[in-house]
């Protein structure tokens, strides 16, 4: 059986480089009966930080969703696939609100995407500490 397991604090170069291009993602987050929560995103990867970044309105679902899971966070996925090129992020999700935070997931998001997002003063991110990664780049 074939192993796509990555290493997330040192991936390889083509894993890198696939989480630069401009694609778009899945969020994966659990709802109160346990059934999965799908939704497209946005993300950003930063594997010296061991972190992935969501940027969204506090008042979403996948934000309830973390929350909902308590102070040690929620498990969540978020995936990516162009063809035969696909990558996973694992880990457990915590909703920030301080604004260098905010800053710092839009300004990563606007390098990653190519365009600055529109403004929102109810903007959170969601910081996913990257726990296990997976993919070919």
């Amino acid at each position: 059986m074939s192993t796509y397991r990555v290493n997330p604090a040192a991936p390889d170069e083509a894993y890198l480089i696939f989480w630069q291009e401009r694609h778009l993602c899945t969020l994966t987050t659990l709802r109160p009966d346990g059934s999965p929560h799908v939704v497209p995103v946005g993300v950003t990867y930063d594997p010296a930080a061991g972190l992935a970044r969501v940027i969204t309105n506090r008042t979403s679902a996948k934000v309830s969703h973390v929350l909902a899971a308590g102070p040690e966070g929620a498990r969540v996925a978020v995936c990516q696939v162009a063809g035969r090129r696909w990558a996973t992020l694992e880990g457990r999700a915590q909703v920030r609100t301080e604004p260098e935070r905010v800053a710092e997931a839009e300004r990563r998001y606007a390098e990653r995407y190519g365009r600055t997002p529109r403004e929102n003063p109810s903007r959170v991110v969601v910081e996913i500490t990257v726990e296990r990664a997976l993919g070919r780049g």
